[in-house]
């Protein structure tokens, strides 16, 4: 999966799931789409890209450990944090995970657009 047009939904909320992924292949985006983290890394291939929209609050896996474990399988994703709280933990956890956006929920879906974008242009330019 080499395209830089796709995007990876991580939320454990289903009515969240699939509310990003209509708002993002309205937008002309290819989505796939994961109930947890866990799910994410089992389908994931080698060498992917694009952008990762992150639920902070999906239970399982650390972000440590999925950074570590992207970085192992030499992908290349920016990452969007999505959290329905706004508080520093949250905040310091997306900062962590080296985050290009941090949205409260419920988002925004132009300015979520937006990010999602710019975060894919910005990679198509590296």
């Amino acid at each position: 999966m080499t395209d830089m047009n796709h995007v990876f939904v991580v939320d454990d909320d289903p009515s969240a799931r699939h509310g990003l992924v209509r708002l993002l292949s309205a937008a002309g985006h290819n989505v796939q789409n994961y109930a947890s983290i866990e799910d994410f890394l089992g389908s994931l291939e080698s060498s992917a890209c694009g952008c990762l929209v992150l639920d902070a609050d999906v239970p399982g896996t650390s972000g440590k450990e999925l950074l570590d474990e992207l970085k192992a399988r030499n992908t290349d994703f920016s990452i969007i944090i999505i959290s329905a709280k706004d508080d520093r933990a949250t905040k310091r956890k997306s900062w962590e995970m080296k985050a290009v956006g941090f949205f409260r929920k419920p988002v925004d879906g132009t300015a979520l657009i937006d990010a999602i974008e710019w975060a894919l242009r910005s990679k198509a330019r590296n």
